[in-house]
C-alpha cells in the first residue's frame, strides 16, 4: 500500500464516513485468559464515545511505512489452502459474526503477544463503496467499481488509572475520584486485506507496531504464519555496522557526514519526484552510495557477504529506517551533539596537542543555559 492508500483507509474511520455497525473484541487478564467478550453496536453509543473508539482503530493504520507499518505478503499457496489465511478471510467475509474465527484469531493473538499485562483485543470490519477518480484525480462519489471490505484489529493496554482529587462544578464540591481502567492506544494491531491501486488485494496484509523498537515478530507470525521482516531499529543498528566496517581505514567523520548526505539526497529526490510509491534502497543502492563516499576498494570487495549477513540478498531498505533525514548526531560517552543536517558541515574533528576534539564552529547567537555569551580571543603567552 502507498502511503495515499493507507491515508484514504485512515480518513473514513470516522463515526460518519464508515460502515462498521459493530465492534467485537475480548478482555485479556494478566493470566492470559479471556476475562470478558464483547459485541457493541455502534449505534447504541453516544457520538463521543464511537469516535473515541474509532480513534483507536485508526491508531492501527498510522507512522510510517516500513517503520510503524509493515507489509505482510502471502504466498500463492498460502492464499490457495492455508489455516492462516482462511481465517483472515472468514472475518472478513462474515463481518466478524464467525464465532468461532474470532476464537481462533483470539488464541493466535494471546499465545504469542509478549506481556503479562492486561489488554484488549479491538475488531471492525468495514465495507468501502471505492469511488472512481476521474482525470484530475477527483474522487466521483457516485461512480464505483469496487467495494473494499477489510478488518481492522487493535491490540491495546488497559492500564488503572490513578486515584486523585476532582471538582465536581455542579455542585461546587471537591470529592476523591476512584481508580479506574482506561484503554490506551494500541501496541500492535493489522489491516486485513490490503487495499493496493485502490482494489482489494488477498495476498497482503498490512501490520501495526507502535514504535520503531518494539518486536512483535511472534505476534506476527501467529497471524500470518509468514517471514516478518526485519524491525526498524534492526535496521538501523545493522545499517551502522555496515558503515563501519566499509569505511576507508578508521571510520572518519567526514565519511559518516558523506553517507548521511548522500541518503538524504536520495530521499528528497523522491519527495520532490511525488512518486506514490515509497522510496526502496537494495544492495546495490547502498552499495553505490558507499563507492560515492570513499569506501575503499578492499571493503566494497566485501560488501555483498556482508549486507547478505546483515540484511538478507534480496531485502530492500528504507531509507527512513537507517537513517534520520532530520538530525545529525555526535555523541561521546559524556556529550550529545545535536545539529540539523544541513548545518553538519559546522562540526569537525580535530586532535590538538595529543587530544583528540570534537570542535563545533560558533560565530554568533551562542548562549549557556538561556544566556546569551560572547567568545573572545585567548592571550597566548609570549614563547
Amino acid at each position: 500500500m502507498t502511503e495515499n492508500e493507507i491515508s484514504e483507509i485512515r480518513r473514513r474511520i470516522k463515526h460518519d464516513k464508515n460502515n462498521i455497525t459493530k465492534l467485537k473484541g475480548c478482555y485479556v487478564n494478566s493470566k492470559k485468559e479471556i476475562a470478558a467478550e464483547f459485541t457493541q453496536t455502534v449505534g447504541m453509543l453516544s457520538l463521543e464515545e464511537s469516535e473515541n473508539l474509532f480513534k483507536i482503530l485508526k491508531k492501527t493504520l498510522s507512522g510510517r511505512l516500513g517503520r510503524n507499518l509493515i507489509d505482510i505478503s502471502f504466498s500463492n499457496a498460502q492464499v490457495e489452502d492455508s489455516e492462516e489465511h482462511r481465517l483472515l478471510m472468514r472475518l472478513r467475509d462474515s463481518e466478524l459474526e464467525d464465532s468461532e474465527a474470532l476464537h481462533a484469531l483470539y488464541e493466535r493473538i494471546i499465545g504469542s503477544f509478549p506481556t503479562d499485562d492486561c489488554y484488549m483485543i479491538f475488531l471492525g470490519c468495514d465495507s468501502y463503496d471505492v469511488p472512481n477518480k476521474s482525470k484530475n484525480d477527483e474522487e466521483m462519489p457516485d461512480d464505483s467499481d469496487e467495494m473494499f471490505r477489510y478488518v481492522l484489529c487493535s491490540v491495546c493496554p488497559v492500564k488503572l488509572t490513578r486515584t486523585g482529587i476532582g471538582f465536581f462544578a455542579e455542585d461546587l464540591s471537591f470529592r476523591n475520584i476512584g481508580a479506574d481502567m482506561a484503554i490506551s492506544a494500541p501496541e500492535t494491531g493489522f489491516m486485513f486485506p490490503s487495499f493496493d491501486d485502490r482494489s482489494t488485494n488477498i495476498y497482503n496484509a498490512l501490520f501495526y507496531t507502535r514504535s520503531a523498537g518494539d518486536d512483535y515478530k511472534q505476534t506476527a507470525e501467529a497471524i500470518f504464519n509468514t517471514e516478518y521482516p526485519m524491525p526498524a531499529q534492526e535496521q538501523r543498528d545493522n545499517f551502522r555496522n555496515l558503515i563501519a566496517e566499509t569505511a576507508p581505514g578508521e571510520c572518519s567523520y567526514e565519511f559518516v557526514q558523506s553517507v548521511h548526505e548522500h541518503i538524504t539526497d536520495m530521499i528528497d529526490e523522491h519527495k520532490n519526484s511525488r512518486q506514490e510509491e515509497p522510496l526502496l534502497l537494495g544492495k546495490k543502492d547502498v552499495k553505490r552510495v558507499l563507492e560515492d563516499c570513499g569506501a575503499s576498494d578492499e571493503n566494497i570487495a566485501a560488501f555483498d557477504e556482508k549486507y547478505d549477513t546483515a540484511f538478507g540478498e534480496k531485502t530492500e531498505l528504507s531509507p527512513l529506517n537507517i537513517i534520520d533525514p532530520k538530525q545529525f548526531e555526535v555523541k561521546t560517552p559524556d556529550v550529545t551533539i545535536k545539529v540539523i543536517p544541513e548545518k553538519s558541515y559546522l562540526l569537525e574533528t580535530r586532535i590538538i596537542n595529543g587530544t583528540k576534539y570534537v570542535l563545533i564552529r560558533a560565530e554568533e547567537g551562542v548562549e549557556v543555559n538561556g544566556v546569551g555569551i560572547s567568545i573572545s580571543e585567548e592571550s597566548q603567552e609570549e614563547q
